[in-house]
C-alpha cells in the first residue's frame, strides 16, 4: 500500500508518504502561507521512493482542528489529487496525530487557536492506537475542561502561548512539551489501518474539521476575551 498524507493545521507545514510501512516525509515551519511547498515536496518523496503518482493507492490529510487557511489547503490539495487519480481519502483529527506524534501515553492536546482560544482534547496512545477521553473543544484557555487522567502529558503550541493558564486547570501534569506539532508521518500512522480496512471516502466528501464556527470577533468579544490576539 502506498499513502500520501499532508498535515497543514499549524505553522509546521508537512508532506509524507506510506509505502508498505515505510515512512518518509518533508516538513519545514512556515510562519505564513507556504502552500507552493507541498507539490514539490510530493514530488521529491515520489523521486526517493522511486515512484509515480499514479502508484499512489490513497491520500490522507489532517483535518484539524487548527488555523482555517491551513485546513483548506490540507483538504484541498487532498482533495484535488484525489479527485484528479480517482482515488480514495481518509481524514485524520489535528489532534490525535499530534497525541500519537508526541510519543506520549496519556496526552491533553492544546493548540493556540487565536483569539485568546485553544482547541483543546485528551487521548490515550497505546502504540498506534489513540482512543479519545476528552472531546475537541474551541474555548478560552482559563477554562478548558482537563482531562481526567493522573498526570499525563500537555502538548502542543497552546502551552507555549497560554501556559500558567492551562496548567492552572490540571496541576499535576507531569511534564510539557510545547514544541510538538501534528506531522503528516502521525497522520499516515493513524490514516493506514482506516485504508486498510475500507474506511477510506471519495474524494468529494472530506471536509475540514472546523470545531470553531466564528472566524472573527467583534472588537467588544474580543475585548470581552482578554485581549486582541
Amino acid at each position: 500500500m502506498r499513502l500520501l498524507a499532508f498535515e497543514t493545521a499549524t505553522r509546521r507545514l508537512s508532506v509524507a508518504l506510506w509505502q508498505d510501512g515505510e515512512l518518509i516525509e518533508r516538513a519545514e515551519e512556515v510562519a505564513n502561507g507556504g502552500s507552493e511547498r507541498l507539490l514539490p515536496w510530493v514530488h521529491e518523496l515520489l523521486a526517493e521512493a522511486g515512484l509515480a503518482l499514479q502508484q499512489i493507492d490513497g491520500i490522507a490529510f489532517g483535518a484539524g482542528p487548527g488555523g482555517f487557511t491551513g485546513l483548506r489547503l490540507s483538504c484541498g490539495v487532498a482533495q484535488g489529487l484525489a479527485w484528479g487519480l480517482d482515488l480514495p481519502v481518509v481524514s485524520v483529527s489535528t489532534l490525535e496525530a499530534l497525541a500519537l506524534a508526541s510519543g506520549e501515553r496519556n496526552v491533553w492536546t492544546c493548540l493556540d487557536a487565536r483569539m485568546n482560544e485553544v482547541y483543546s482534547s485528551a487521548y490515550a496512545v497505546e502504540g498506534e492506537s489513540v482512543t479519545q477521553i476528552m472531546a475537541p473543544v474551541c474555548i478560552p484557555p482559563a477554562v478548558s475542561p482537563a482531562p481526567t487522567f493522573a498526570g499525563g502529558w500537555g502538548v502542543g503550541d497552546g502551552f507555549a502561548a497560554y501556559g500558567p493558564m492551562l496548567h492552572a486547570r490540571k496541576p499535576d501534569l507531569i511534564g510539557v512539551r510545547s514544541d510538538v506539532y501534528p506531522t503528516a508521518t502521525a497522520v499516515l500512522r493513524l490514516a493506514a489501518p482506516a485504508f486498510a480496512g475500507g474506511l477510506a471516502i471519495p474524494a468529494a466528501l472530506a471536509q475540514p474539521i472546523y470545531v470553531r464556527d466564528k472566524v472573527a470577533l467583534t472588537t467588544v468579544e474580543r475585548i470581552a476575551r482578554g485581549g486582541v490576539r
